[in-house]
């Protein structure tokens, strides 16, 4: 969509289905810059991958309409550009630049343009405001519809506002003192349920005080919340609240499974430039038993359940500030060294954070080797809106009783949370007999590919 005098305009496109807004992390040109088309102008952060914004013309870029860490709606314009052809236009705009910049040099005068968005303040912006005692009502915005940018903030702090501020607020005279109104705390009431998980209405969000301690070094300190912590938190309380989990759990004898690893793995170091480690093994095992119970690889769709064709699994993989799922697409069609290849490249992506949107959309069910840190029994989450989740702990040698004798043995817990709507005991008890089954068939003779 064009302007009359504002250039061509850069827009958050629709990346994927359930996307509804992203975050700028970097800006990659700066205005004045000439971009190509499909050349990236900047990265955003969206879901759990970032993603590169590519420019949709070419020409030059006027002007930037959405900072760095701002997050921006689907369709929400950040950038406009001034395609080739359209000098008069640029010509307007850089006019219209030196304006801005003007207006910019006097912080505390109120823009008298667009101020639609004027009393919007994001949480940084409160925070930064709170931090130097500043009233925000003095500080002029420059982002798009007059709202308030942390850079205005630090523009208004540098050039002295706050000071100025609190200098005018102690000359001013005492006589008719503003005594603020006190304001009587509660404790919010909730209604006591069964669960706890379908409360009508959020409780407010208590006020949680900070105190900063600099001798000792010991007092509490702030935590931005970063959008994949944000949407971690958003999607798991989706999860609590609208799926009725249950839990179960089976025991595993693997050992012939931990004598076929131990013979194979350094030939398959030298073959394949990889390590071998017992997951790709356990999804075979998982991929085997979902075509003989295909049930546990639905979701829930109120009316109705929708089985799902493809088995793509969604494997949980730990970063130092989060849990990214990618997805290895149609598992049923891979063996266990196509696996074991797709769990080595992707948790090299996600831990570098090189993921792309569609490596962690379109899972089906979700497998988490919760073993790998040495748990022993988990109780996972399900991953909204699939039906089950399935840990595999760690093994552990321990004595086992087999034909009336007592044998060591390397033992392991398979862990499933499962969606009550779709799923019950019988099910679930017998698809994770059969993943049990699987393991155990395990041998020296078992082919990698």
């Amino acid at each position: 969509m064009k302007g009359k005098a504002q250039g061509t305009e850069i827009v958050i496109p629709q990346l994927a289905e359930s996307l509804v807004s992203a975050t700028i992390s970097k800006w990659l040109k700066k205005p004045g810059d000439y971009v190509e088309q499909y050349e990236p102008i900047c990265e955003l952060i969206t879901e759990k991958v970032n993603a590169e914004l590519p420019s949709t013309v070419e020409g030059t870029l006027l002007e930037i309409l959405a900072e760095e860490g701002e997050t921006v709606p689907v369709g929400g314009v950040v950038a406009l550009i001034a395609e080739p052809g359209n000098t008069g236009e640029a010509e307007q705009h850089e006019g219209a630049a030196v304006d801005t910049a003007t207006v910019r040099s006097s912080a505390s005068i109120p823009s008298a343009t667009d101020t639609s968005m004027r009393n919007r303040y994001s949480p940084a912006v409160q925070q930064l405001a709170g931090q130097h005692g500043i009233d925000l009502r003095n500080v002029n915005g420059t982002g798009l519809g007059g709202r308030i940018t942390r850079k205005d903030v630090l523009t208004y702090v540098e050039e002295g506002g706050a000071e100025k501020a609190r200098t005018s607020a102690s000359a001013a005279p005492a006589a008719v003192p503003v005594t603020p109104a006190p304001v009587a705390l509660e404790v919010p009431k909730i209604p006591v349920r069964s669960t706890g998980l379908h409360l009508s209405e959020e409780p407010p969000i208590p006020k949680i005080e900070v105190e900063s301690r600099k001798d000792d070094g010991r007092g509490e300190y702030i935590i931005d919340v970063t959008p994949i912590r944000n949407t971690i938190a958003t999607r798991m309380r989706q999860s609590v609240a609208e799926i009725p989990h249950a839990w179960t759990m089976i025991e595993v004898d693997v050992t012939n499974l931990v004598v076929l690893r131990s013979k194979i793995k350094e030939e398959f170091m030298k073959k394949e430039g990889i390590n071998l480690t017992f997951l790709p093994f356990v999804l075979k095992a998982v991929v085997n038993a979902i075509k003989d119970y295909p049930i546990v690889n639905s979701v829930w769709a109120v009316d109705k359940i929708i089985v799902k064709r493809d088995i793509n699994i969604s494997l949980s993989v730990g970063t130092e500030d989060s849990v990214i799922t990618p997805v290895i697409k149609k598992a049923d069609q891979k063996n266990i060294a196509g696996l074991a290849r797709e769990i080595d490249e992707l948790s090299r992506k996600a831990r570098s954070g090189k993921l792309k949107l569609d490596d962690v959309q379109g899972g089906t069910i979700t497998v988490n080797n919760t073993g790998s840190f040495g748990s022993i029994l988990s109780y996972p989450i399900i991953n909204y809106p699939q039906a089950v989740n399935l840990t595999f702990e760690t093994i552990v040698k321990r004595p086992v009783v087999i034909n009336e004798m007592i044998a060591v043995r390397s033992m392991a817990n398979i862990c499933l949370s499962l969606d009550h709507r779709i799923l019950d005991g019988v099910i679930c008890g017998r698809f994770l007999q059969r993943v049990k089954e699987n393991l155990e068939s395990f041998s020296l003779d078992t082919k990698l590919y």
